[in-house]
């Protein structure tokens, strides 16, 4: 399988497809699971990239993120629901390796338990008649991963009360009234206690798998026998869907990248860290709460045919209030190739009184069409020609300077990055790759010439990863352009999938390196100059997940610069920041960006009294709207009454005007940059004559 095909069936994966049978099923290890587990371990222990050490460390580690997963909020089970299963905390290790797996089976049955018990207890409460008084001073920790493990049942009843009226305001905060709040709380927690009665051991096993590889890296996982099946029908029949990719966020789903070119991007009405708390159809006015929902099950109701529209209500990334969501309509579909081909512009930059014209190159992503390069086609379709043909038309035009916008680019071929960079350089290594056993091997493009020698600038942000990373780093490394934005992704693994006797296992098998010798992975590509962004680096990218590999370095190769942009970057940085501090966008982006992240540390707690949240609530976002008319005034145009005006007016399309759109701020200073550097340029090479 080549590297391209395995890094996207990788990727595909985050959105597998689980259906459960309503069969009632005893939940004990099979033979095949108990093999599987065993078989798992020796992936782990003589296949992954790093060096694993089944200690007693990793034992306590890995009993630790089980309780995670079935308990993270610390709200179902107590502490001496957890004392019998305490051997596993030196013992896991020998469990996994043994394919002794009752004890794990055993410790979810009772997590299980006690959370059937716990859903019956709250809909017993609407059976004796909710309370939807919402007054007192009491206030819900709203964050309980750390919290330590109730000793009495009483105590988590003391707990549920408040989560329970937590539930109730926040409908009541969205205009409710008791007779909706009650029907959608009891259709909640009917529909958790229904999944409940439908796990399987196969839902068991993964969730042990879960726990075991999620200890050594986020990207090392099993696939199940029927995990694997659906990903090869969606592979041959184009599963249509909206275009996003979702992950797991405690109790929610969550975006956490949109397809470029698809449905979602396209509908430009989801963003990165939007939380998804209700899905519904186009033919139907009912919405399904999906809040504690399997993300397998809510990827299941989000899909359907093309076509066809599903409606989703949605917690805003930078909503610091669970009660403001509101509903978006994506139609869904299919992504096609054409969808994510490269597109150019040119745009104007004013300089002594005269437009100064540059280019600017879209790249949603790598790809390439294998079935007709395979066939050996000479016009198939692929990041690299699609680049190149805009390339000549923006020099046809005179522009005097290329930026290639890699914003949002998830990645995809790595030949791609190779070819691509072959563009602006004459020929060189692009990346090394080592693997599992310490051998290096390097990658690049072996074509000799160049299509566009001039001023080069490549524009990131947080969503820019893996194969987008190792070119922008290429580009810096060579010397070839300036790199600027945000600090990218970080993913700088690579992983294989291994068949298991049952299932299958994705595995971290090796590491991408720079020229340079610096990993891309963790920290990214840091920027020349820096760009304020509104994507949360604590909630999205590869240091926001939990045991991601730590970044290193490696011997770095031979290769020629091709300029020493960094002998500017004192006085491009200069010019920036006096544009960025007169540009009411950027000024925004970055006080946006810091009031979001001081909003979300204060808000440890919420409170339940109806007056005093919607005081906070309206605190909260005065200072967001305060900020938000700012900009507009400063741009000439109207203030806003609510705050969430701002998101409705996008959402309709009124806010197309690119001095109003803030990331649009980036690609213009971008500009304003690439100008800057290739006056210096030649400024420099006048001197040296």
């Amino acid at each position: 399988m080549s590297l391209f095909a395995t890094l996207s069936r990788s990727i595909a994966l985050t959105m597998m497809l689980v259906i459960t049978s309503p069969t009632v099923i005893a939940l004990e290890p099979t033979d095949e699971q108990r093999q599987a587990a065993i078989e798992i371990a020796d992936s782990l222990r003589y296949g992954h990239y790093a060096n694993v050490d089944f200690d007693a460390a990793w034992s306590e580690n890995a009993f630790n993120r089980y309780l995670d997963l079935l308990d993270g909020q610390r709200a179902y089970l107590l502490q001496r629901d957890i004392e019998p299963y305490r051997h596993l905390e030196n013992g896991f290790a020998d469990a996994l390796f043994d394919g002794e797996l009752a004890d794990v089976f055993a410790l979810h049955e009772k997590a299980e338990a006690r959370r059937k018990a716990r859903l019956e207890w709250l809909l017993a409460r609407f059976d004796e008649g909710l309370d939807l008084n919402f007054s007192g001073n009491e206030r819900l920790e709203v964050e309980r991963d750390d919290a330590p493990w109730a000793q009495s049942e009483s105590e988590l009843d003391a707990l549920w009360e408040k989560r329970l009226k937590n539930a109730a305001l926040t409908l009541a905060l969205s205009d409710q009234d008791n007779e909706q709040i009650k029907t959608n709380l009891r259709q909640r927690y009917e529909g958790q206690l229904s999944r409940i009665e439908q796990t399987e051991p196969e839902d068991v096993f993964g969730l042990v798998m879960a726990a075991v590889t999620g200890t050594i890296d986020p990207h090392t996982s099993y696939l199940s026998p029927r995990q694997g099946e659906s990903f090869d029908i969606q592979m041959s029949l184009s599963l249509e869907g909206i275009g996003a990719m979702l992950q797991a966020d405690g109790e929610y789903v969550k975006v956490a990248s949109l397809v470029p070119g698809g449905p979602a991007d396209r509908a430009d009405v989801l963003e990165p860290a939007d939380r998804i708390i209700g899905v519904g159809q186009e033919d139907k006015d009912e919405m399904v709460n999906v809040i504690g929902m399997r993300l397998d099950n809510v990827v299941d109701l989000i899909r359907g045919p093309k076509g066809s529209v599903v409606r989703l209500e949605v917690i805003p990334a930078q909503a610091v209030d669970m009660t403001r969501s509101h509903t978006v309509k994506i139609t869904r579909d299919t992504v096609n190739l054409e969808d994510q081909a490269a597109q150019s512009e040119i745009i104007d930059v004013e300089r002594d009184g005269k437009p100064r014209q540059i280019g600017v190159v879209t790249v949603p992503t790598f790809y390439v069409d294998f079935d007709a390069w395979q066939e050996g086609e000479e016009d198939y379709r692929s990041t690299t020609r699609d680049v190149a043909r805009e390339v000549e038309k923006l020099k046809s035009s005179g522009v005097e300077g290329i930026i290639l916008d890699l914003r949002n680019n998830g990645g995809g071929a790595l030949q791609e990055a190779n070819s691509l960079l072959g563009l602006f350089i004459d020929r060189g290594p692009t990346v090394q790759v080592r693997d599992a056993e310490g051998r290096i091997q390097l990658y690049g493009d072996s074509k000799a010439g160049t299509l566009y020698d001039g001023p080069l600038t490549v524009l990131v942000n947080r969503l820019s990863a893996s194969a987008s990373e190792i070119f922008a780093g290429a580009i810096q490394d060579y010397g070839r352009g300036l790199v600027v934005g945000s600090p990218t992704f970080g993913k700088g693994t690579v992983q294989t999938l291994n068949d298991l006797s049952h299932g299958e296992i994705k595995l971290t098998r090796a590491k991408f390196y720079r020229i340079s010798g610096d990993s891309t992975q963790n920290r990214g590509v840091v920027p020349d100059i820096h760009f304020p962004s509104l994507i949360d680096p604590e909630r999205i990218g590869e240091s926001s997940l939990d045991n991601a590999l730590a970044w290193d370095t490696v011997q770095n190769v031979q290769y020629r610069r091709y300029g020493e942009p960094e002998t500017h970057l004192d006085t491009l940085a200069e010019r920036h920041q006096v544009r960025a501090d007169n540009n009411p966008n950027f000024r925004f982006l970055a006080q946006q960006s810091t009031l979001a992240r001081q909003l979300r540390e204060q808000h440890v707690s919420v409170s339940l009294n109806r007056e005093q949240r919607e005081r906070e609530m309206q605190a909260q976002e005065a200072e967001q709207l305060a900020l938000e008319n700012q900009r507009r005034l400063a741009l000439g145009r109207e203030a806003l009454e609510e705050w969430s005006d701002a998101r409705e007016e996008g959402e309709q399309g009124e806010d197309d005007d690119e001095i109003m759109t803030a990331e649009r701020a980036h690609v213009l200073e971008a500009a304003e940059i690439l100008l800057d550097y290739a006056q210096l340029k030649n400024s420099q090479r006048l001197v040296k004559r």
